[in-house]
């Protein structure tokens, strides 16, 4: 890799770095061709991304940014996870560490708060955006329904009273 190159990695990752709302380090010492590409797979459905870099450049990226905390988490063979969610990349993260022993999360940051592996998993188990807006819309939905359904409860009401009058006064 040539310092054109190089460059152009450390001002990649000096985005994510700045960009994501989580970013989760990772050994994947072991991890197979297919295994990496299933974390990768399951990763982009989340909507986050997988990125394997070099130390140095990774620890030059990390200078001056928030997330600079977690240089020392950059040793040995690591794999940034990382996603805009701030829940999304972490969520994954856990559940194939869980699935698989040769990913082992290190930590990570969210913002400008540094994370240890507890941290990562605590982040993992908080409900997601999509899941959030969705508990929000059916709050909001809930006294709506029972709206409709109050105002559409006395018509109903009504009309099985109109239909049960009527059977009595043609049995009368």
């Amino acid at each position: 890799m040539d310092r054109a190159q190089k460059e152009k990695v450390v001002e990649e990752l000096g985005q994510i770095f700045e960009s994501s709302g989580v970013v989760v380090v990772s050994h994947y010492e072991g991890l197979t061709v297919a295994e990496m590409q299933d974390l990768r797979a399951q990763m982009r459905e989340a909507g986050g991304s997988v990125r394997v870099a070099k130390n140095r450049l990774a620890k030059i990226a990390l200078e001056g940014t928030p997330a600079a905390g977690i240089a020392d988490l950059m040793a040995g063979m690591t794999v940034l996870s990382f996603s805009e969610d701030p829940v999304a990349a972490a969520k994954v993260a856990d559940g194939y560490a869980k699935s698989n022993d040769k990913f082992v999360i290190l930590g990570g940051t969210m913002g400008e708060n540094l994370l240890d592996a507890d941290g990562v998993k605590a982040v993992a188990k908080m409900p997601s955006r999509e899941e959030l807006i969705a508990s929000i819309v059916g709050c909001i939905g809930a006294p709506a329904s029972n709206i409709a359904g109050a105002i559409g409860a006395p018509a109903s009401n009504i009309a099985s009273i109109l239909s049960s009058i009527e059977e009595k006064a043609e049995a009368a």
